[in-house]
């Protein structure tokens, strides 16, 4: 086969690479360890499906994180995940319950309930986290045959508000939930950055304070694409296989899912790339905090900042960088920070934003 390098190909580059935004840390591109791990698994002829050497390779590099039981069911996406997670945890009859702002609830498109067929309990929240006071507002009614029953309680780590729960919370959230005979799924979309912003390694806020299923992101982190369902406590799910190629999230070249799992988790490139995102937020939120008319909502302790300020400058400002409005009628937006972001990019945000504020 030819070398790469030296192929030829009709595809043109349609964008800058020079452009970047503070709108997600999905906008970001492919870390270039990940693409070199890709040409390594590329070439040649491997088992398809998952019973491939990359995919049970991942398992061994998945046991160093998470221990001896835990087995990785690599996925598509983060939806996927979550889904294929739900389900496998629930019953027919069964009710998961969340934050109200959490991803399952407003950023899948109803595909736990529509895809998943179950019902979804929630429960506001000032910070994005449940606390076991607030599980139990929605923790009842077992019993009840007119009532979802509550199997799961699913956490967010980091939140979807940037804010990061301590091993300690999820231990008494684990703790209360099981004394309810429930399970607990963690959405760990960014859980690299969690891990980075306590300082701890990863098993110490999940497996060993309880958590039961795992949805482990690898997008937002540096991936291409591709993410995987980590089952902790194998007596926490059943039919995980067949759920997950019902839910449409088996890969055929699963091989080139696993491969980009293990160019984040083999070594230390999840942490890298997690503490620089980070890092990029702090020094973003520093900034902001010296603008005059700015308010940082919420602890900016991963690489999200959710700031409120006048919806005409937030308007103008999008003209210049790529962001979100999270509550338009209020004004708040979210600047999130990338594996790529440099200080550049924050230093340029940041003097657009007092240029805009100035002229307001």
């Amino acid at each position: 086969m030819a070398d790469p390098a030296t192929v030829k190909t009709d595809a043109r580059r349609h964008h800058d690479p020079r452009v970047r935004g503070f709108a997600s840390d999905n906008y970001a591109g492919t870390h270039p360890e990940i693409l070199a791990a890709l040409a390594l698994a590329n070439g040649g002829h491997q088992i398809a499906y998952g019973e491939d050497d990359y995919t049970g390779h991942l398992q061994r590099v998945m046991h160093s994180h998470f221990g001896p039981t835990a087995e990785a069911f690599p996925v598509f996406n983060g939806t996927g995940a979550n889904v294929v997670s739900l389900q496998a945890m629930t019953d027919r009859w069964g009710a998961v319950i969340c934050a109200e702002s959490a991803h399952i609830n407003v950023d899948e498109g109803g595909a736990p309930e529509r895809v998943g067929g179950l019902k979804l309990l929630t429960v506001p929240t000032e910070d994005g986290k449940l606390t076991p006071e607030l599980i139990d507002r929605q923790a009842y009614g077992w019993g009840d045959e007119h009532r979802a029953m509550p199997q799961v309680v699913s956490i967010t780590q980091n939140t979807e508000l940037g804010t990061v729960y301590t091993p300690d919370e999820i231990r008494a959230i684990c703790e209360h939930a099981h004394g309810h005979g429930m399970k607990v799924h963690l959405d760990g979309a960014r859980i690299a950055n969690a891990s980075a912003s306590l300082d701890v390694p990863m098993r110490t806020f999940t497996n060993t304070v309880g958590v039961d299923v795992l949805s482990f992101g690898g997008t937002k982190n540096g991936a291409i694409f591709g993410e995987a369902v980590v089952v902790l406590n194998p007596e926490a799910v059943r039919a995980m296989k067949h759920l997950r190629k019902l839910s449409m999230q088996l890969a055929s070249k699963m091989r080139f899912v696993s491969v980009q799992l293990e160019a984040l988790l083999a070594g230390d490139l999840w942490l890298r790339n997690a503490r620089h995102a980070n890092a990029m937020a702090q020094r973003l939120a520093e900034g902001v905090r010296a603008v005059g008319g700015v308010e940082i909502l919420y602890p900016v302790q991963a690489n999200a900042v959710f700031a409120r300020l006048p919806h005409a400058v937030s308007e103008r400002l999008q003209k210049r960088f790529r962001f979100y409005f999270w509550d338009e009628q209020a004004g708040d937006v979210r600047w999130m920070c990338a594996f790529d972001t440099t200080e550049e990019d924050v230093d340029g945000f940041l003097l657009a934003l007092k240029e805009e504020m100035a002229a307001a």
